[in-house]
């Protein structure tokens, strides 16, 4: 859902007006909407699969900033759900992509490795990565 120079791949598609960010690779756009209903992870997936496609995976510094840029406004929550989460023994992507790109906050917190309670990934404002309580009710964002 994104089109741009990216690496050396290109990609021919964006929908109509996509936010966009130039990074170093070139021009580079990604349709993320933003959410402003305060919903549990699972609610929050949910509602992205059955009135968009998906909540979003943040696969590069690039889409991580861009989502960031995305959530500064105040009237949106502190963090917001992403498609991260914790199953088995490894965080992965809703879309099952791997996590060759991670932002997680750098606070060390042993939870993060391997989560009980926290087992759902946010966004920061920061654009820092956070685990949370899947029952937490946040804004999200979809794509």
């Amino acid at each position: 859902i994104f089109w741009g120079i990216h690496s050396i791949q290109f990609y021919l598609y964006c929908p109509i007006l996509p936010q966009y960010l130039t990074s170093a690779n070139g021009f580079f756009c990604l349709n993320l909407i933003v959410v402003q209903e305060e919903k549990t992870w699972e609610e929050a997936l949910e509602h992205c699969r059955e009135n968009h496609d998906d909540l979003t995976s943040l696969l590069s510094e690039t889409e991580n900033r861009l989502a960031k840029r995305e959530i500064q406004n105040p009237t949106i929550t502190q963090r917001v759900w992403v498609g991260l989460r914790f199953l088995g023994d490894t965080w992965m992507w809703v879309n099952r992509d791997p996590l060759k790109f991670q932002a997680w906050t750098q606070t060390g917190d042993p939870d993060q490795q391997s989560p009980v309670w926290r087992r759902c990934g946010a966004l920061s404002k920061q654009g820092e990565w956070e685990n949370r309580d899947c029952q937490e009710k946040l804004n999200f964002i979809c794509i």
